[in-house]
């Protein structure tokens, strides 16, 4: 198929249904109608992988898929995409029998159920995903694909310059070996140490069991980043939608 004939791609710009392509685009953060429209002509958005040049163009947002750039939009306006920053003493989960605060009650009330992307162990902080797009969710937390985890780690001992390669090369855990993509020292202090971990598994303990493995117990454990959404400066406690950029990514990420 020509990639300016987006005829099949479409649904009836003369029928009732459909939302014009513009409009989507515009309710997703992609820009201002305007904006939108010359993106359009400009060949930048493609519906179902054709990309579409037609400003009265209508689109099923709720079934097709719509991407700007080469990059997907979060087009379905049900959608919510959440970064949170989780404190201590908070529960990995959306409810607890025996009453303790979960994720679920830093969250406002009376919105759309979410998904927790993986999880943070009790005693650790920082950065989770919440959404209802239970697709992403499910890839985000698998391990096939990979997705990227960093923390940072207050570590007991003296930490030698190899500590990164030895960790690159992996250390032997109880159910497995497990290896860091990344690793550097931020801060010295004595007998202390601050360090930078990323890694592409999300075993249970994982960053807390490595490190005390080679000599280093984790006294405070903090989440930065989680695939390209970073931290940033969100209070603990507090929350915030993903940007339409944010979105994209993440679903590059894991194929979607």
């Amino acid at each position: 198929m020509d990639p300016d004939d987006d005829r099949d791609t479409l649904v009836d710009a003369d029928g009732p249904e459909g939302v014009r392509l513009q409009k989507v685009l515009a309710a997703a953060g992609v820009g201002s109608r305007r904006h939108c429209e010359e993106m359009i002509g400009e060949g930048r958005v493609e519906v179902d992988g054709q990309i579409v040049r037609r400003f009265g163009a209508k689109v099923d947002p709720d079934r097709q898929i719509i991407k700007v750039d080469g990059r997907r939009i979060p087009s379905r306006q049900d959608l919510v995409y959440l970064a949170l920053n989780k404190p201590t003493g908070v529960l990995t989960a959306m409810s607890d029998d025996r009453g303790r605060q979960t994720v679920a009650d830093l969250l406002p009330s009376g919105g759309e159920r979410l998904f927790h992307v993986g999880r943070l162990d009790y005693d650790t902080e920082g950065l989770m995903l919440l959404t209802n797009d239970g697709e992403l969710a499910h890839r985000l937390a698998h391990p096939r694909y990979g997705v990227l985890k960093t923390y940072l780690a207050d570590v007991t001992g003296s930490v030698p310059a190899s500590l990164g390669k030895r960790l690159a090369a992996g250390v032997q855990l109880e159910d497995g070996m497990a290896s860091a993509d990344k690793f550097r020292i931020v801060d010295r202090s004595g007998s202390h140490a601050l360090v930078e971990i990323t890694l592409h598994e999300g075993r249970k303990h994982i960053v807390r069991r490595m490190l005390a493995e080679v000599g280093h117990p984790v006294s405070r454990l903090v989440r930065t980043q989680l695939g390209p959404v970073r931290l940033g400066r969100l209070a603990p406690g507090a929350n915030r939608k993903l940007t339409t950029a944010e979105i994209g990514e993440l679903y590059a990420a894991v194929g979607l």
